[in-house]
């Protein structure tokens, strides 16, 4: 009789003990999904509820390859924008509970909302699958997409006659590009390779793989130090030009309401990164040093007079002086805008 009734309290106290655990992180999973909208910014504390904190020996946040006992939202170790993690609980009984979750960072200041006023028109090719676009002096030079109509060409701004013009291999879909001195430099979309390129007669001159943290290759610009490049997500990878394998640093970006990922083709400009986001009518002014969203730019009014299907979006940044033109894939236009 003593032996059963010690079983029947050793598995109630069983129960009650995974009840609790049960509460424990239904508790966290509640508060995790109610501040995934409103999200966090650097140097705000998680506010874990009571249920969890007096439960609780310690608390450690899990990024996979590092960890943080500290519940502040340290750039040391989130970026902005989506951060999966994995909070561990050890319980005061010793017992370790685990709970995945989605933290979102946001920048802290609002984003400025930037207007334009069209300034010029210009014609564009409509074959044209823009990928990359760059201007210099009056030449714009533009990688094109596609599997078997990939190429990389230059023009003179007004006309659409190419001047020089080099193709790609049919199994060769191109991206991004951008001028380094006498020099193109173009991605690929999913070949994990660049190509480089002289800049007066587009002749091929050598061939690079992307360091392995970018998956694909998206947009292309320099900043006078680094090549900077998308990969599709959230990140932007800042690249040695004289050996574009190798990273020196990201950026996640993020404004301050919301997180950006497909980031696209990109352009340098007065210290600032400006990204247009695929599919999306919008472009970006970044902060290069954090990620930050700093402005945007909103041009349905242009893009929905070409974008009739899901691939003639824009896409396509540079500037004329402090004047942006943008272009999109199949437009039969480029447009000069002033950015007020």
């Amino acid at each position: 009789m003593k032996i059963r009734i010690f079983l029947a309290v050793f598995a109630f106290s069983i129960m009650v003990s995974c009840n609790k655990d049960k509460e424990i992180l239904n508790t966290l999973n509640d508060y995790n999904l109610s501040m995934e909208s409103g999200g966090y910014h650097f140097g705000d504390k998680l506010k874990l509820p009571e249920e969890v904190t007096k439960n609780a020996e310690s608390i450690i946040i899990s990024f996979g390859d590092k960890e943080s006992a500290d519940l502040t939202v340290d750039p040391k170790f989130f970026t902005l924008g989506e951060n999966a993690v994995t909070f561990v609980i050890k319980k005061k009984g010793g017992e370790t509970l685990t709970q995945d979750a989605t933290i979102n960072v946001f920048a802290k200041n609002p984003e400025a909302v930037l207007t334009y006023e069209i300034v010029r028109e210009y014609p564009h090719d409509p074959e044209n699958f823009v990928q990359g676009f760059q201007l210099e002096g009056n030449t714009i030079y533009e990688s094109e997409g596609q599997l078997g109509q990939s190429r990389i060409l230059k023009y003179t701004l007004g006309t659409t006659t190419p001047l020089a013009e080099t193709p790609q291999a049919g199994d060769v879909f191109s991206e991004g590009c951008t001028i380094i001195g006498d020099k193109i430099y173009q991605l690929t979309w999913q070949n994990k390779k660049g190509f480089v390129y002289d800049k007066n007669s587009l002749k091929l001159l050598s061939e690079f793989d992307y360091p392995n943290v970018m998956g694909e290759g998206w947009g292309l610009t320099y900043d006078g130090k680094n090549l900077i490049a998308s990969d599709g997500t959230k990140n932007i990878y800042f690249l040695d030009p004289a050996n574009p394998s190798k990273m020196v640093r990201y950026i996640a970006v993020a404004g301050h309401t919301e997180a950006f990922d497909q980031l696209n083709e990109l352009e340098f400009h007065n210290g600032f990164i400006y990204a247009n986001v695929w599919q999306k009518p919008i472009i970006l002014k970044i902060d290069p040093a954090n990620g930050e969203v700093v402005g945007r730019i909103d041009f349905a009014d242009i893009a929905k007079l070409h974008t009739k299907a899901a691939d003639d979006v824009l896409n396509g940044i540079t500037f004329k002086g402090d004047n942006m033109l943008i272009t999109g894939k199949l437009w039969p236009k480029i447009y000069e805008v002033k950015i007020k």
